[in-house]
């Protein structure tokens, strides 16, 4: 996901180079809920057949009534909760009991919990939910049969596909994930899928488990009380619209009712609906288009859904390592940090710190001792040495340079292409997704372009000690006092 900006320091150099690596491992915990059905495009005014079957199912079930609020329905999304009246602002539209819900309490309650209690929470309910769709009689076969077999998440791409977000921190990260899904499968298969064919005398592929994987990323819901992964049927149905700026009171977890234990997952809608219209939530405020793409399987226009990871290494064969570790360290970052920059923003506070901690060498090591050690981050917070911050800000011009070469077009082309339209969805999140980054790097590579060239109008560590000694003059001139 990102790419990994080395600084090895010694007393005479500084060497760079760059390492595509992940910013965080792909664990499941979906903060959202889901994309949509993506093999429905039509505006039908009647559901098909399955999403008739299951909403019926429902209503049999005593989840919904004739005063629902909302109803399956096609959008242009794909499938949809269209309003059957006119709704309120936070009114709420659905409510599911936990019966209904699939998580690892699901699983454990179910025939396969006795094998399933030592795995990963999401490896078991993806288990539960690849067993639940490929065996002949499932009690949630009518919820199984209106699930998409693939969004247009990067993970179900093919490999002709993939080549267009080349060079982009979205494709790392996609194969990184798939390689990450593949080898839990691997796991799963050899501790607990062949040993135990009765419980699943089928077979199981990593295609399936792919499957479960998209599904759960795109659909589960997170941030409940108590609920870290929990599929909600009719409410994962919800679409993302990109108009509602806040992600507040979406959904909560409250009680049945005065008297009893039940539990239910409340939906409401953050924006007035009219009867016939769509209800919208946002999914979530935070994420980049490439983690959009991943997720869900779109992208935004929004120039700040554009960023760019860097990530910084204190590398081990730094002579100082200890010492700016224990910096580091005490500053609430590590030997490795992260830093997320986003188109139109500036640069996060924490970076040109902990980019001057790590280049620091030579002449300025002397910061290091452990006099320093309770005002050094002060100090580099402002620029240490003219060396230092000449150092830092051609390493990181280098790094733009470098990573811009790696996409297969400019931002010129893929300019062109957004004007001629009429791109497959799928091309346009690859043109979307590598522009913004591209255009991320040029804003990255200008700032320090910029800075290079105000270097010899900075003030330095040595001249403000000179000031704050009252040697040195207002213009930088040093002060000398004559005998009497």
């Amino acid at each position: 996901m990102a790419t990994l900006f080395t600084l090895v320091s010694s007393s005479s150099s500084v060497f760079f180079f760059p390492i595509k690596t992940l910013k965080n491992p792909p664990i499941i915990h979906s903060r959202r809920p889901p994309f949509s059905l993506t093999c429905l495009r039509s505006l039908e005014t009647n559901p098909p057949p399955p999403v008739q079957t299951f909403w019926k199912w429902l209503f049999d079930q005593g989840v919904v009534s004739g005063k629902t609020p909302v109803k399956p329905g096609i959008v242009p999304e794909g499938l949809g909760l269209v309003a059957q009246r006119d709704i309120a602002r936070n009114e709420a539209v659905l409510e599911v009991p936990k019966r209904f819900w699939i998580n690892p309490d699901a699983v454990a309650a179910s025939e396969i919990g006795s094998v399933c209690g030592g795995l990963k929470p999401w490896v078991s309910v993806a288990l539960f939910l690849i067993r639940e769709k490929l065996r002949d009689e499932s009690p949630w076969r009518s919820y199984l049969d209106i699930l998409p077999e693939y969004t247009n998440s990067t993970i179900y791409w093919s490999e002709e596909e993939l080549v267009e977000i080349q060079g982009t921190q979205l494709s790392n990260t996609t194969l990184g994930v798939k390689e990450y899904v593949q080898s839990e499968f691997l796991k799963v298969e050899e501790e607990v899928i062949l040993p135990h064919s009765q419980l699943f005398p089928f077979p199981v592929t990593l295609d399936d488990f792919l499957w479960a994987f998209g599904i759960l990323r795109s659909r589960a819901f997170s941030r409940l009380r108590g609920q870290n992964l929990v599929l909600i049927p009719l409410a994962d149905l919800i679409n993302h619209s990109p108009s509602i700026t806040t992600e507040e009171y979406a959904w909560e977890i409250k009680g049945a009712g005065l008297f009893s234990r039940d539990q239910l997952f409340s939906l409401r809608t953050p924006v007035s609906v009219k009867a016939g219209e769509q209800v919208l939530i946002q999914y979530d405020l935070d994420k980049s288009n490439a983690e959009l793409a991943l997720d869900y399987g779109f992208i935004e226009s929004r120039p700040n859904r554009n960023s760019y990871t860097l990530t910084l290494e204190i590398s081990e064969s730094d002579p100082f390592f200890g010492d700016k570790l224990d910096i580091a360290e005490s500053n609430g970052l590590s030997e490795i940090a992260y830093f997320d920059i986003v188109l139109g923003q500036s640069l996060p506070a924490a970076m040109l710190p902990y980019l001057r901690l790590v280049a620091l060498g030579g002449p300025d090591a002397f910061l290091l001792e452990s006099i320093f050690r309770n005002t050094i981050w002060g100090h580099l917070e402002l620029p240490v040495s003219r060396a230092n911050e000449e150092l830092i800000c051609q390493v990181i011009q280098d790094a733009c340079k470098s990573a811009l070469s790696g996409y297969l077009t400019t931002i010129e082309e893929d300019e062109k292409l957004k004007e001629e339209g009429n791109l497959h969805p799928r091309l346009e999140i690859a043109v979307g997704v590598r522009t913004g980054e591209k255009k991320v790097l040029q804003q990255i590579d200008g700032i320090f372009r910029e800075r290079e060239r105000e270097l010899d109008q900075l003030e330095y560590y040595q001249e403000r000690r000179l000031k704050d000694l009252g040697l040195c003059g207002e213009q930088g001139e040093i002060i000398f006092w004559e005998s009497k």
